[in-house]
This record gives structure tokens, C-alpha cells and sequence, in this order.
């Protein structure tokens, strides 16, 4: 919502009754410590603080309205009014909110007492700006909205009204640019003026505070996006006539990448290296090392390893740069010579590549030399075997996250590489292949998960038409 331009006092007509809820102005039967006087009839028990979060702080009175959270008895609002002499202020005893509900009201004499009786039930404060600052000079020289700037620092999720001298607009404007919602006269105060103007604070901060929030998430879903540009893989295939399409879907909530990684590089021989891995876990820190060992996988591939010699440099990487000894990694590689007729795979502890031709059914590539995963054994081997894939094929690389998801009645079982296999048999059947094919396999597999899958998932396929 727009922030309106303040005028000498007239009120928007911004009715929100949506509110939650303290005693009303002009209440005399509390003194200042919030004690009833000997005699006097015991008001209504305060309001308890409001349980429950948002997603970056407590509740607040506030918050109650936009999240539908009564903030007080019958979801009456709550104003705190800091005043130092609050009895003799001319407002008229009795505020309402659109309902008819009085607007329940705390008063306090000083900014130490507000800060007592501000607690996350309370909707809006109003400021009287003639108070002294803590640190301020008696004489407001040093700065005349000190005690305003001290309200906003320990209340940054209020709504807060200023009060100024009649005719003060100067003052009352600047209140506003500083952060108040609105400033009022205390001269032309009224029930129905002060009412309305409540009403409207709290539903400016809630608009301002929503405004700010989808700010905020769009310039982090801009970051977000290039950091994912900067961290997952662009392929290096120029020159080559294979085709590449990758999915990517993280396990963790929120998260901009898990623990798996993948790369392709075509080295200036022609031969086009293919990669796909899975560090164990789904934490940062999986993540990160994941990244490093798919920069380092490139930049070794480049340089001419190959193989076990490129896997045995790999785990020394993952066991220098890894933050427990417990920690390893799954890893597939697969190197396609020019002619894009044959490839060598090499597999430490991961699945074993889905290859597709014409006229056949899909199948697994052979997995019986499966060495074991990074990480895991000092000095292991991965033998390096001779696949034979014909003039035109496509070949799936995938993590576990792509077979490990729950199907069946009661998703008490997985679906395995044989339920992938089957699935993608029928897919490839209905005529569909690259980013679509990948497409509908992730989402298949989580649709028979019957929600969002708990592991990452990493796809990749290349594809060679004659």
C-alpha cells in the first residue's frame, strides 16, 4: 500500500477493524505502576503475551492483525499511550474500534515504564514528542525526535502515532519521514479522530511491513538466482553434436542446492566427459564440498586424467576439504570418444547410467566393477569399463534421490531402479525426450512420493542422434 502524504490532521479513511488487545484512555483506576487504588473495582486481567511466531520474530500485536491472531480480549486492539501526564491529556475517556469493542489502553509516564508495558500484545503506540530522551539534553537542542528514535529502536515492529504541539505540521511531517505512521495535534484530539487514527497506523505498518517483506523476497530470489547461475554447471560442449539437459531439485526446504553435483566438459580431443555425484548429507557444508568437487572434477578433466587416476585425485580432495571423517561421496563418470559410438564408465558406490536406444527397452549399464565411494577407503580403485552405446542413444545420469522416493499404498516401499527403469520405458514409449523427459520423470517420482521428495535429486542426459 502506498504511504499517504501527511495533512494538518485530517485522517485517511483507512477503517481496518481487524485487531486484537489494554484499559481505555482516561483511565483513572490505575495509578502509575498499573496498581488499582484501595476501593476502586478491579479492571479486566491484562491480555497474556502472545505466543506464537512469524517469520522473523514473535508475534506482535501488529502481526496479530495481518496473521488473523486476536491480540487481546475479543480481538480488541491495544494502544500504549506515553505520556507524562496521560491523566490530564483531553482525549475523551471511551475509544472504539469499528465493532463498537473499546480500544484497550496502557499508559505510561516514561520511556522506561512503556518499555515494561510494551509487550507483543500492544497494536500502537502513541509518542508524546515533548518527552526527554534517555541521553538527551533538557533543552532538545541536540535532537528535537530523540525520544521518537529511541521509541522506534525498541519497538520496530509497532505501529506509533506522534503527538505534537497544534500547528507543529513541520515537526509532525518530519516524524513521519523518521518512521511514526501518522502525527496528531494535541490540541484537536478527539475519541472518533484518535480511534480512526489508530486504526490507520497499524494498518499502514502491517501494509509497510508486508511491502518491505516481498522486497525483501524478491531481491533474494534474485540473489538466489545468481548465485545458482554462478555455482551450478555450465555445460562445455562446444563443438560437440550431443545434446545436454540437467534437472536440479534440492531435498532441504528453501535450499538453493543440496549435497548432489553434476558437470560435462568436451576436452579438445572430442571426447565429452560426463559427470554426476552425491555427497552423503544435505547440510551447507554437503553442499559446499559438492560444489568444490565438481570444479575440481572439471578442472582435472581438462587437464588430461581420466579414470582411476582422476578418481583417486578426487578422493584426496574430498578428504582434505571435508569437515568429518565420516563424510563421502558417490560418484559416476562417464567419458564419450568422438565418434560418440563407445564410452568408458566409471562408478564409485553410485547407480549405474540408464542407456536408451531405438528399438530396444531401456536399460542399466553393467555395474559389476562398481568401485567404492569416495571417501571411504585409502588407496581404493575404480576400474574403468568399455560400453558400447551404437549410432544414436541417450544416456540418463541420476542420483539416488530419483529412485529412493516412496511408492505403493502407505509409500511403505521405494521405487528403486527397477520402478525407474519401467517409468522411464514408458515415458521414452509417449514420445518424450531431453528437459521434458526429465521433467516428467522428477515429477512423477515425486507425485508417487505423494509430496515433495526428502532427498536432492540431480538428472542428467546426453543425447546422440545420427
Amino acid at each position: 500500500m502506498p504511504a499517504p502524504i501527511p495533512r494538518q490532521r485530517a485522517i485517511p479513511a483507512a477503517e481496518s477493524g481487524q485487531a486484537p488487545a489494554a484499559p481505555t484512555i482516561g483511565d483513572t483506576s490505575r495509578d502509575a505502576s498499573g496498581a488499582a487504588p484501595a476501593g476502586a473495582e478491579a479492571p479486566p486481567a491484562e491480555t497474556p503475551r502472545m505466543q506464537g511466531t512469524v517469520d522473523d520474530g514473535p508475534v506482535t500485536g501488529a502481526d496479530a492483525i495481518a496473521h488473523g491472531t486476536p491480540g487481546g480480549p475479543a480481538g480488541h486492539l491495544t494502544l500504549l499511550m506515553i505520556e507524562d501526564d496521560p491523566g490530564g491529556s483531553p482525549i475523551v475517556p471511551e475509544l472504539l474500534d469499528p465493532t463498537g469493542k473499546p480500544i484497550r489502553v496502557r499508559t505510561a509516564r516514561n520511556l522506561t515504564e512503556a518499555e515494561r508495558l510494551l509487550t507483543d500484545d500492544v497494536h500502537c503506540i502513541l509518542l508524546d514528542l515533548a518527552l526527554p530522551a534517555p541521553g538527551r539534553a533538557a533543552d532538545g537542542a541536540d535532537d528535537e525526535l530523540a525520544v521518537l528514535r529511541h521509541v522506534l529502536r525498541i519497538a520496530p515492529r509497532h505501529a506509533v502515532l506522534a503527538l505534537t504541539a497544534s500547528g507543529d505540521t513541520e515537526r509532525g511531517a518530519e516524524a513521519v519521514r523518521v518512521g511514526a505512521q501518522d502525527y496528531l495535534f494535541r490540541d484537536e484530539l478527539d475519541g472518533r479522530l484518535l480511534s480512526r487514527a489508530i486504526r490507520y497506523a497499524v494498518e499502514r505498518k502491517r501494509s509497510d511491513r508486508a511491502e518491505r517483506k516481498l522486497t525483501e523476497s524478491k531481491l533474494r530470489a534474485q540473489e538466489n538466482a545468481r548465485l545458482e547461475r554462478g555455482l551450478l554447471p555450465t555445460p562445455l560442449l562446444e563443438g560437440s553434436p550431443l545434446h545436454f539437459a540437467a534437472r536440479y531439485r534440492p531435498g532441504r526446504s528453501r535450499a538453493l542446492l543440496g549435497g548432489d553435483f553434476y558437470d560435462t566438459v568436451r576436452t579438445p580431443d572430442g571426447t565429452v566427459h560426463a559427470m554426476i555425484g552425491d555427497v552423503c548429507g544435505h547440510g551447507p557444508d554437503e553442499a559446499a564440498l559438492g560444489v568444490e568437487l565438481r570444479i575440481a572434477w572439471r578442472a582435472l578433466t581438462l587437464a588430461g586424467l581420466c579414470g582411476d587416476e582422476l578418481l583417486g585425485t578426487l578422493q584426496q580432495v574430498l578428504e582434505h576439504e571435508r569437515s568429518d571423517d565420516e563424510i563421502f561421496a558417490t560418484l559416476c563418470t562417464v567419458d564419450i570418444a568422438p565418434d560418440g559410438r563407445r564410452a568408458g564408465l566409471c562408478l564409485a558406490g553410485h547407480p549405474s547410467p540408464l542407456l536408451a536406444r531405438p528399438g530396444r527397452p531401456a536399460e542399466l549399464l553393467p555395474y559389476d566393477n562398481n568401485g567404492p565411494a569416495l571417501g571411504l577407503l585409502p588407496g581404493a580403485r575404480w576400474p574403468r569399463m568399455q560400453v558400447e552405446l551404437g549410432a544414436e542413444w541417450s544416456l540418463m545420469l541420476y542420483t539416488d534421490g530419483l529412485i529412493e522416493g516412496r511408492v505403493g499404498e502407505g509409500r511403505r516401499e521405494r521405487l528403486g531402479q527397477d520402478g525407474m527403469v519401467a517409468m522411464v520405458r514408458r515415458q521414452l514409449a509417449e514420445g518424450l525426450r531431453g528437459e521434458e523427459l526429465l521433467r516428467a520423470a522428477v515429477n512423477e517420482v515425486r507425485d508417487l512420493n505423494g509430496g515433495e521428495l526428502t532427498d536432492d535429486v540431480a538428472v542428467v542426459l546426453l543425447d546422440r542422434a545420427p
